[in-house]
């Protein structure tokens, strides 16, 4: 599906983008990859790390909010993964103008210059704050999946088609609470921090994101959102399992911070369709010359599924599948093999 393929990746310096890129480097025959982001300095240090590839590799400065720099960037592409997002979630409740006009006002340009320059297939990131979103960021990329979805409308008689996928916290990202409990730990803190006693999370790694992102693009008819059904934790078990003989203190949730995480939501129940290790919440609307919502029980490479009953919910606390402090240290040891 990738081979001989030019791949653009917006916040191709981040957590994701780097694992992503790396990824497809080393194990797919692609023609290129193009490194669309902000960041000079973040670009030299990956031109540096990733040397060896320095054929296949293209750079850009640009930003999202930039729609003819984000034009001129696609020309030639075949496979746009957009990854750039403001994600800090207090950062958005402080700065909600910012977060609007990258990840809505981003996801539209990405959108417009996708359909112009004949992508064929358009991946978006997503994030379980999407779902019944209480948080500036959760409803930035909210309105961001739903322009995706309407986008396959766009199209027309054009090629192009855009999918979602959301999943949770991506263990060893930056956003992630794990370096900053190691952190603590390098420091002797006298306490780790828990915002909740109760609170969950879904984890995933980075490399499972990945991994779930290139299924999604031979998997995608256009219009869906994918889900990974993936573990969930107790943030007391990680800081548990992170630093073991410091105490905690629970000192209070963060602006905009839910005490579990959702990814399919109860109201999307009826859009909800099972699979043996994901879920696809199939779109809310009918796309012109696409009528038939049965189209999305089975995916382009034959797996299939069925709906799940009325009133399903997936969320971190009445997830099956915890992992226990043990499984916790031994999922953390694998990310640093």
């Amino acid at each position: 599906m990738l081979k001989n393929k030019t791949i653009l990746v917006t916040g191709g310096t981040g957590s994701f983008g780097n694992k992503f890129i790396k990824t497809v480097l080393e194990n797919y025959d692609i023609k290129k990859v193009i490194v669309y982001s902000r960041d000079e300095l973040k670009q030299y240090e990956m031109q540096q790390r990733l040397a060896e590839y320095s054929e296949k590799l293209r750079y850009f400065i640009g930003d999202v909010r930039d729609l003819a720099r984000l034009k001129l960037a696609m020309k030639g592409v075949d496979i746009v993964v957009h990854a750039a997002a403001i994600k800090q979630v207090p950062a958005a409740e402080y700065n909600p103008m910012e977060c609007i006009k990258t990840n809505i006002n981003g996801a539209e340009n990405v959108i417009e210059a996708a359909i112009e320059c004949g992508i064929e297939k358009v991946v978006a990131l997503s994030t379980d704050k999407a779902a019944n979103p209480i948080n500036l960021y959760g409803a930035t990329k909210l309105c961001s999946d739903k322009l995706f979805t309407a986008a396959n409308n766009l199209v027309g008689e054009g090629k192009t088609r855009f999918s979602v996928v959301r999943y949770g916290n991506v263990s060893g990202s930056r956003g992630s609470v794990v370096p900053f409990f190691r952190k603590l730990v390098e420091e002797k803190a006298q306490f780790i921090p828990i915002t909740d006693s109760q609170m969950t999370r879904f984890w995933i790694s980075l490399k499972q994101g990945v991994e779930f992102v290139l299924k999604a693009l031979v998997r995608m008819n256009g219009g869906e959102v994918f889900v990974p059904k993936i573990p969930s934790i107790k943030i007391v078990d990680l800081a548990t399992a992170i630093a073991p003989n410091i105490p905690q203190k629970v000192i209070g949730i963060r602006p905009g911070e839910k005490i579990h995480e959702l990814m399919c939501p109860r109201d999307d129940s009826m859009h909800t369709i099972e699979f043996k290790d994901f879920f696809i919440i199939r779109p809310s609307i009918t796309f012109f010359g696409k009528q038939d919502p049965d189209e999305y029980k089975t995916t382009k490479i034959g797996e299939e599924g069925k709906p799940v009953p009325i009133g399903f919910e997936y969320n971190s606390f009445n997830n099956p599948h915890y992992l226990t402090v043990k499984e916790i240290v031994e999922f953390l040891e694998q990310q640093v093999k």
